[in-house]
């Protein structure tokens, strides 16, 4: 049985990573990898009730992650149609290529850490096509967008999915996670930044198209800078929210995007029917990329399916007896993570390790979350920023090899041998 569970999740997480070449959306590979090894485990164990009883024990803890993604996610799209976003973008009004990458460099580090790498991703490289004409100066910008979406998002409890998989899980806590990972995160970003500003000179060709004066848009400036600042604020009392009451951090999203729908019902309240359906909830939610957190749940549950027949704990006693050291451990599952989709590996180390072997903020989970956060960036298909950016701007494989790649290597190791050695000297 669990040599045939073991096969079908290869199979699986082989479609996933080839998707772009089998042409098979991974939210598709992921549902029915996860429902065929659940199918496996009861159709091979007499004991019905109890494998139905493991199910229903992982889908509410998996259920606290799909809710906070939905949640998160239509807060933003609610921002994104509120043209909330353009209150950052015009303030961007240099033509030189240095400043341009240390600004684009520091709004995506920080961005992510508010709403999430994905999410920066698209934003910041969409302003980027609105900005810069030449196709090489976006292609580099993009490149450095991934490295610090990533960077950021992986000192925050809501800025990478990982990151939040962790806090729900109580692995970390909000405040050790960012106090203890946000300078290794940021070394990871300064690194190939510092690179590229030796490298690139000059000044960059503005697009003629895009106006720095005032659009239409100007007609409900107010109703933008309402929903903005809103949005922003209520994401980042989440983790208030979760501290003070000790409920799941679902539950401060769940909260929040209901504050939200209040506040844009209000204020459109005079509008039209029609006018007022494109700043809805229900058009936010049209809009979220529902296809992720369908892949998450696929993908979630065929590793919890892998952990409810031991096959996890067998794989941590392997490393353990293998390789030991906790900082290896970590960082190469880091490395992996460029390679394999970093949420299934996150997930299946949560498995592997409970809290009686590494407690709530230990070493090894901290430094998980830099690595598995990080570690994508090495290869443009390693992080779902990567792939957003892939996409939107068609950035070739070997090219973001060759030209970002490396970069985020050393980047990588800098933030890592930072962190081992804040831990190890100084005692944080």
């Amino acid at each position: 049985m669990t040599g045939i569970i073991i096969a079908i999740f290869i199979i699986g997480y082989l479609a996933i990573a080839f998707e772009h070449s089998l042409r098979i959306n991974k939210a598709a590979t992921a549902m029915v990898t996860g429902v065929l090894c659940w199918t496996v485990y009861i159709l091979f164990t007499e004991n019905k009730e109890v494998v139905t009883g493991q199910l229903s024990a992982h889908l509410g803890n998996l259920s606290q992650i799909l809710f906070f993604l939905l949640g998160a996610m239509t807060i933003v799209e609610l921002i994104d149609v509120h043209d909330g976003f353009e209150i950052i973008t015009r303030r961007i009004r240099t033509n030189n290529k240095r400043k341009l990458l240390w600004i684009i460099a520091f709004v995506s580090f920080f961005l992510s850490a508010v709403l999430d790498n994905l999410t920066t991703a698209i934003v910041m490289v969409s302003l980027v096509r609105k900005i810069v004409a030449d196709t090489k100066d976006r292609l580099l910008l993009a490149g450095l967008i991934v490295v610090a979406a990533n960077a950021g998002g992986a000192w925050s409890p809501i800025g990478d999915v990982t990151t939040t998989m962790l806090w729900i899980g109580k692995q970390i806590t909000a405040y050790n996670i960012i106090f203890k990972l946000i300078v290794p995160s940021l070394v990871c970003l300064l690194i190939p930044l510092m690179i590229l500003h030796f490298i690139t000179k000059g000044e960059f060709q503005r697009r003629t198209a895009y106006q720095d004066t005032e659009t239409t848009l100007t007609s409900r400036s107010k109703d933008r800078s309402i929903v903005f600042f809103s949005g922003i604020t209520l994401l980042l009392l989440v983790p208030v929210f979760k501290t003070l009451t000790h409920l799941p951090p679902f539950m401060g999203i769940i909260a929040g995007l209901g504050i939200m729908w209040i506040i844009t019902e209000f204020i459109h309240s005079e509008k039209d029917e029609e006018d007022r359906k494109k700043f809805s909830v229900a058009y936010a939610l049209k809009k979220i990329d529902t296809s992720s957190i369908l892949f998450f749940l696929g993908i979630l549950l065929a590793v919890s399916a892998l952990e409810s027949t031991g096959q996890l704990h067998h794989a941590a006693d392997w490393m353990d007896k293998n390789i030991k050291d906790q900082s290896l451990i970590a960082g190469s599952i880091g490395l992996l993570s460029s390679v394999v989709d970093n949420v299934p590996l996150v997930a299946a180390t949560q498995g592997m390790y409970s809290l009686s072997d590494f407690p709530t903020d230990h070493y090894f989970w901290e430094f998980l979350a830099y690595t598995t956060g990080t570690g994508g960036s090495i290869l443009i298909i390693g992080s779902a920023a990567g792939v957003a950016a892939m996409g939107i701007e068609k950035i070739n494989f070997f090219w973001y090899l060759k030209k970002i790649g490396w970069l985020a290597l050393l980047g990588y190791i800098g933030g890592a041998v930072l962190y081992i050695l804040q831990h190890r000297l100084l005692g944080l």
